[in-house]
Order: C-alpha cells, then structure tokens, then sequence
C-alpha cells in the first residue's frame, strides 16, 4: 500500500515540475539567459580593455610595455579571487531564501560595480588612487558574479523536463557568446568611428556605462519570474538546511573538487581565446605581443565570428548530453582539447613577422571556440546535478567559481609571460595540462543523466 502511495507521490510531484516547465519556458529562458549575457558582457568588457586600453590609462607611462600589460592583467585576476566569496554569501542565501531574490541582488552587485569603472579618474589624474580605486570596483564585480551563473543554472535546471535538463543548462551558458558579442561589438563599433586616442580618452569608458541599460533590462525580466518548483518543494516538506556551506564542505567537498577541475580548462581556454589571443595577435614583441600584424578591429571582428562557432556548439553538446550522457560528451572533448593544445601554437607561430595570417588564426580561433562550446555546454545541467536540491546553489557555486581561480584568474598573466619568455608553444603546454586535469575530474564524477533532480 504505502509502495502504491508513493509511486502515485512521485507521479503527482513529475507532472506537476513538468507542468511547471511547459508553463514557463519564455521566462526560464529569459532569466537565466538575460543574466549571465549581462554578466559575461561586463567580464568581456573589463577583458578587452585590460588588454588594449588600462595598460596605458592606469599605469605610469614609464612603465615597461610588457610589465604594464602584466599589471592590467593582475587587475583582471582580482575579480576572479572574488568570486568564491560571492559563492558563499550568494549561495547560503540562494539555497536559505530562494533563487529569485538572489539572482536580483547579484545582478545589482555586479551591475554598479561595472558602471562605477566607466566613471573612474586615469593614473594621469588620481595616481595611485585611481589603480586602488580599480582593484576595489573589480572585486565588487567578483562579489557579484560569484552568486550569478549558479542561481541562473538552477533557474534553467530547475525548471526542466527530466530528459532536456542539459538543453535546458544551456540557456544560461548561452549567455557567454551573447555578453561576449554585445561587448566586442560595442569595442569594434566605437574603434570604426574613433581614433586611438579618442578610445584612450574617452572611449574605453562607453562599454562599461552602457552595461546599466543591460542591468535594468535583466532586473525587470528576473523580478517577474518565478520560484523554482523544486525549490519550493524543498520549503513545502522543511529540507531547506540552516547552514548550507556547511552542509556542502561536510557531505559534499569531493563533488566540489570534481566541478572545480571540470570547469576550470573552459575558463583556461576561453581567456586563452578572448584576452590572451587578442594581446597576442595585436601587440609588437616589446609589447607582450607576437607581431602579428592585425589591428584590435581586425581581431575584435574575427572573434566576433567565431563566437557564433561558441554559441553554436553549445547547443549541439547540450542536445548530445541529454541522447549520450554528460561524461561521455566531456570526455570527448577533453581528449580533442589536448590535442588541439599541442597543434594550436603551430598556427600562431610559424607566421612572418607583420603579415598577418587571417586564415590560420580563423581556424585556431573556430576550432578554440567550437571545443569550448563542447566542453561548457553540459556543464549548466552537470555541476547542479552532482548536489542535492537543498545545497545546490552553493555546491555547483562554490565548485564553478573555485574554477576561476584555478582555471581563469592569472590566465592572460600567465600566458603572457609564458609566450614572452618560452614562445607561443609553453601556452599550448599550459591549456593541455588543465584540459588533462579536467578528463581526470569526469572519469571520476558518475553518470548524472538520470539523477532524481528533485532530491
């Protein structure tokens, strides 16, 4: 009898989340997705001008070239230090009180502190206050960027038929090719009209401003949704938990490992592709560059492109992690990202000083991003699915922001004085060592297709 009960209890609970689901894909779609694409928007924006623009604007012109382009890009890591932080504040609340309210006031956090830097004084200006002022407004961003990408997984995650949750996972990882299309476009916009010292006066502010017209948009989109069901099934029968992190770090801390090491070579590879890759391809050797001739709207636009090939394959591995499973498609891609790690270089090295290549760098930036698709695109169903419903948010948080640091932090740093000191080569060497980390992480994590999502 009681085998009879919860049978029907559990067909009650499948087709009312399904119902749920049905109900409100527009709005899942536009919170998760809307949110991250302003997230990633600020994070490209900060990117792009910390290669091209803050090595001039906040340090001392008497600065060494490359030394300064090294301390632009410490500044970038400060964000990404942050942002466990912002996990374990965002995540307690998120997992205590709910995702919606979370999602508002992360994006709020992250969206003044990108405004604020639009606003700062120059080194010329304030000196070292306007370098101090800087690394404060970017912590701020990581602040608030550590509750954002795991309250909008769940958004998506939560709300899911059980056989589409990785298709459904990529609506916020659809967010990355958005945010970093938006901003690279506003960049190639504003350097079409300007000349390079309008960008250096004036210009390289206009992305970090306009980022407020995003963040009202995502606000009113994300207070207008609703509670996940899952979550207010947790609050319905009391297994909401007083402490979460604690929870997490006491049950959970080898699946916090696993989701740490399974994103960390996307962050690798995404800012070996978008930050390091652009310095690279536009910078003279005296410069941290490789001499290879293109101009920042030269490059700016082929990775405009590319990132179609991102967005594209995020969807294509999300509908094959949902047919073949999650390890499967990361394992796949895992393999091919080593090899891609040791070929690459071959296309960024053997070019003639000042000619530029277009077609080699087209293809080491389409394959780059086509891999990278494949490897983030299953984890927004992935990383959720290695946690329990009532320690979620902070689990997939804390392991998906932990991978900043490990995988995106110091990456243009790092690749930067590698490739001046040991050539492009030492940079493939750097991504095949994380892409090795990451296929020893999913051979680890068990199969999650078909996980019970609402325990």
């Amino acid at each position: 009898m009681s085998a009879a009960v919860e049978s029907t209890t559990r067909t009650a609970v499948a087709g009312k989340l399904k119902s749920v689901a049905r109900d409100s894909v527009k709005t899942v779609i536009a919170a998760s997705m809307v949110g991250t694409a302003i997230e990633f928007y600020d994070f490209y924006a900060y990117g792009t001008a910390a290669a091209n623009y803050f090595p001039h604007i906040f340090f001392s012109d008497k600065t060494n070239p490359t030394v300064a382009m090294l301390a632009s890009f410490l500044t970038f890591a400060i964000a990404f230090v942050a942002r466990p932080l912002g996990s374990l504040v965002f995540g307690h609340f998120g997992d205590r009180l709910g995702r919606k309210a979370t999602l508002v006031v992360s994006l709020m956090t992250m969206g003044v502190g990108t405004f604020l830097i639009g606003c700062l004084p120059t080194y010329k200006t304030a000196g070292v206050g306007a370098v101090a002022m800087l690394c404060l407004l970017r912590f701020v961003q990581g602040v608030g960027l550590g509750g954002e990408w795991s309250g909008a997984a769940l958004v998506a995650t939560e709300n899911a038929p059980e056989d589409k949750r990785a298709l459904y996972g990529s609506f916020p990882e659809l967010g990355a090719p958005i945010g970093f299309f938006l901003s690279n476009g506003t960049y190639f916009v504003l350097e079409s009209f300007n000349d390079s010292d309008a960008m250096l006066a004036w210009g390289w502010r206009v992305p970090f401003l306009l980022s407020a017209v995003l963040v009202v948009v995502g606000l009113v989109v994300r207070v207008q949704m609703e509670e996940t069901p899952i979550f207010r099934m947790a609050q319905e029968k009391q297994q909401v938990v007083k402490a979460p992190i604690v929870e997490v770090f006491r049950k959970s801390w080898k699946q916090v490992l696993q989701a740490t090491f399974l994103v960390a070579v996307t962050y690798t590879l995404f800012y070996t592709l978008a930050t390091w890759s652009l310095a690279w391809g536009t910078k003279t050797g005296a410069e941290g560059g490789g001499d290879l001739g293109f101009t920042n709207q030269e490059y700016l636009l082929m990775l405009m492109i590319a990132i179609c090939v991102f967005a594209a394959f995020i969807v294509i591995s999300c509908v094959n992690a949902d047919r073949f499973g999650r390890r499967r498609v990361i394992v796949t891609s895992s393999v091919l990202l080593v090899v891609f790690a040791l070929l690459f270089p071959f296309l960024l090295n053997g070019q003639v000083v000042g000619q530029r290549n277009f077609f080699a760098n087209m293809v080491f930036l389409c394959v780059g991003f086509a891999l990278m698709g494949t490897a983030f695109g299953p984890i927004g169903a992935f990383l959720p699915e290695l946690f329990d419903a009532n320690v979620r948010y902070s689990g997939s948080g804390i392991g998906y922001n932990l991978a900043a640091i490990v995988g995106a932090a110091f990456v243009p740093t790092i690749a930067t004085w590698l490739s001046s000191h040991w050539g492009v080569h030492s940079v493939g060497l750097y991504l095949g060592v994380m892409a090795v980390c990451c296929l020893v992480a999913v051979l680890s994590c068990k199969e999650t297709k078909d996980v019970d999502f609402t325990k």
